[in-house]
């Protein structure tokens, strides 16, 4: 089996992960084996999640709070379809309560003027209470999402504690600079919080999106007004009432669940948020960018879609490079903005690749995400779901050569089988659009010059893979494609210091690392006049 991975801080693979001991459905003489596509035609019946839904409610200056128009809406579980619970439908009004509660935090409370060591204390203390709950808020996310729990109690949640810890150590090691004049002046720059950001994160990693963008904005001193994915907003709420409990002051973090036509407008074109962040779809991207703009001018960090090409060079061990181009696309049921959704292979090694890759599509291991061993679950929703069978249909329109998969997994939930194209040409649909879903593409390519000008001929820009022995060969690729992360001979190394983000259409600005604070920060110059000064 390949390394699951998508950080180097866990190198254990999913193999070795000790089975959840979760109590089985109504009916438990259905005991079986993982389900895979090839030999099954349905899921089990669904494991009952070991956690409760506590938080449905806004959390708006420290309280939790119903909605102002008391509307609720379901999150439903992608399993089956089913509802897990009514969430409060957050809206203009609450948008507005929000950014007051956080406009006042900042502007007369104790965050911004703590010190930064204080501050750095609380954002440890909330990344133990996260590693404290970890199974709890790995259950919420999986219930919601649909992912793996193992990817998600050992991996993903991990991270976010990972990102924390990272933060609060740079919390006190934000600082401005002397800078030298051509007179007699003294000038420093002052790095300063810049205010009330706004953040609107997306479904498919709902627990990294906030910690990307949470960990900075805090640990620069600002407040922040959160809304949360309408089909994921369970995890949101909780890890932001653990930072409650772990020191943060009143109002510094909001919590909106709601839809993004009404509080994701709003809060994207408030006049009294000083910066938006997004992660999302680059046309939702579009339309945030223009309602700042007509706001309040306020800057915008966007993380938008990608259709990252996967090249495989002539050189390449070919079973490791299938297996890593399977985890590039199929990772997170192939939700995710940065997945090789273009796997480019060298004409030379070109079939025997795809007899590796179709294989290993077969024998993914596709079921209830809360069993043990399985790789993939369903997806996120029934709109989703509609979306990736018809794109798999045009492939198949098109002329492409469809090696597997191709239809719906089970009778129930929105599960699709593993699936390969091949013989795909560059004007499919396939090929130039982000389906977000389980379906491997696979081009065939001549030479270096030949699949560089291919895999930059998109809109998208944000990752690729390579995939080569030969060190010439990757520093070339490196240098030639316009992507924002370039990964050899790996992929989906999400360390809390690898900055991330995308060329093109791919979105503006970074997260993560250093960089991810530049989005938080005002710089301030101060000029002084010196009188008699000993030295300039």
């Amino acid at each position: 089996m390949a390394a699951r991975r998508i950080s180097s801080l866990l190198s254990r693979s999913f193999s070795s992960l000790p089975a959840p001991l979760f109590s089985r459905g109504t009916n438990p003489t259905l005991v079986r084996q993982i389900s895979r596509y090839s030999t099954a035609v349905e899921v089990e019946d669904p494991i009952s999640p070991p956690v409760k839904v506590n938080y449905t409610q806004l959390l708006i200056d420290g309280k939790f709070v119903d909605a102002a128009s008391g509307k609720t809406f379901p999150t439903l579980d992608p399993r089956t379809g089913d509802v897990i619970a009514h969430v409060a439908e957050g809206d203009i009004e609450d948008i507005n309560r929000a950014v007051s509660a956080a406009r006042k935090a900042f502007d007369e409370g104790p965050w911004p003027r703590m010190t930064a060591y204080e501050r750095s204390n609380i954002l440890l203390r909330f990344a133990d209470l996260i590693e404290k709950h970890n199974d709890e808020i790995a259950a919420l996310e999986t219930w919601d999402s649909g992912k793996p729990y193992e990817q998600a109690a050992k991996i993903e949640v991990p991270m976010l504690a990972r990102l924390m810890r990272y933060y609060a150590g740079w919390a006190d090691k934000i600082h401005g600079l002397i800078v030298p004049a051509d007179g007699p002046h003294h000038v420093q720059t002052l790095h300063e919080p810049i205010g009330v950001a706004g953040q609107i994160i997306p479904w498919n990693f709902p627990l990294l999106m906030f910690a990307w963008k949470v960990g900075p904005a805090l640990a620069c001193g600002n407040t922040i007004v959160l809304k949360s994915a309408e089909q994921t907003p369970l995890s949101a709420i909780y890890a932001a009432k653990l930072l409650y409990e772990a020191g943060l002051p009143e109002g510094v973090i909001n919590v909106v669940s709601g839809f993004g036509a009404t509080a994701g407008a709003a809060l994207a074109s408030h006049m009294e948020v000083d910066k938006l962040a997004f992660t999302g779809s680059t046309d939702t991207g579009k339309i945030i960018l223009q309602l700042a703009a007509k706001s309040n001018l306020k800057p915008v960090t966007l993380e938008l879609g990608g259709k990252s090409p996967f090249i495989v060079c002539e050189d390449a061990d070919v079973d490791k490079a299938a297996e890593m181009a399977h985890f590039a696309l199929f990772f997170n049921q192939g939700q995710c903005c940065c997945a090789g959704s273009r796997t480019f292979v060298h004409e030379k090694v070109y079939d025997e690749f795809i007899e590796k890759a179709k294989a290993l599509a077969k024998n993914r291991a596709v079921g209830d995400p809360f069993k043990s061993g399985i790789e993939q679950g369903p997806q996120i929703d029934k709109k989703q779901f509609d979306k990736i069978l018809g794109y798999i249909r045009s492939g198949i329109e098109c002329g492409a050569t469809l090696e597997t998969g191709g239809e719906r997994f089970g009778d129930k939930g929105y599960y699709i089988q593993p699936t390969v194209f091949t013989n795909v040409k560059d004007d499919a649909l396939i090929a130039k659009e982000e389906i977000f879903g389980p379906v491997q593409t696979i081009l065939k390519y001549k030479n270096l010059d030949e699949v560089i000008q291919r895999s930059n001929a998109s809109r998208y820009g944000l990752a690729a893979g390579v995939f080569t022995q030969n060190i010439d060969t990757a520093n070339t690729l490196t240098r030639a494609l316009r992507v924002g992360s370039v990964f050899i001979n790996c992929f989906d190394v999400f360390d809390a210091a690898i900055p991330f983000g995308g060329y093109k259409m791919s979105g503006q600005g970074r997260e993560k690392g250093i960089y991810g604070l530049s989005n938080y920060l005002q710089v301030k110059a101060v000029v002084t006049p010196l009188k008699n000064p000993a030295w300039l």
